[in-house]
């Protein structure tokens, strides 16, 4: 594999509007328009469920009852960083982009071996899919200023204290320097 993919995960209009900063759209879509620019996979990842959300477990704390509630609300991906004609959409079933998606099958047909890391919150889909990646062996980048989480000190742990143990942890300023220093590809 010799690839750069960026993921960017749970951008949906419902789930962005829990977590208000007037600032994260325009970043990640900056973000975004480079890494499309340089020819890197761009690969949305969204959590959704069929109707009734027979997927989900009542004993799943995460979705739960709360799954069930969210199916009608579960949206597209907010407009302001919509997937464009190449990028790849996959839909996730639990927290991790991983699970009950096809991700791993993309990121192979793609020859991808380093996953860039973005999206909400830092605490769920981040967590779980840097976890879930450094257990299949990708290479991993988390862009901290591209993730958010309703609790700022867990998301400072975890950008300061555990995802450094598995990533490289940046910046967004950072990351698009390096790419075009590379050439567009990270």
């Amino acid at each position: 594999m010799t690839g750069t993919a960026l993921l960017v995960m749970d951008v949906q209009e419902a789930i962005v509007a829990r977590y208000p900063d007037p600032d994260y759209l325009p970043r990640l879509r900056g973000v975004i328009d480079t890494a499309r620019g340089g020819g890197v996979p761009i690969i949305y990842v969204m959590v959704g469920f069929r109707p009734g959300a027979p997927e989900v477990s009542a004993r799943n704390k995460v979705f739960g009852e709360a799954a069930r509630r969210m199916v009608g609300q579960l949206n597209e991906i907010h407009p302001d960083v919509a997937p464009q004609p190449g990028d790849i959409v996959v839909t996730k079933r639990r927290v991790s982009a991983f699970t009950g998606s096809d991700l791993e099958v993309v990121l192979r047909s793609l020859e991808i071996d380093h996953v860039v890391l973005s999206g909400i919150a830092t605490s769920g889909v981040v967590l779980s899919t840097l976890r879930q990646a450094a257990d299949l062996d990708y290479r991993l980048t988390v862009l901290a200023d591209c993730c958010l989480d309703n609790d700022p000190e867990v998301h400072r742990v975890l950008l300061e204290k555990v995802f450094p143990r598995q990533a490289t942890v940046t910046t967004s300023d950072l990351f698009l320097k390096g790419a075009a220093d590379s050439g567009g590809h990270g």
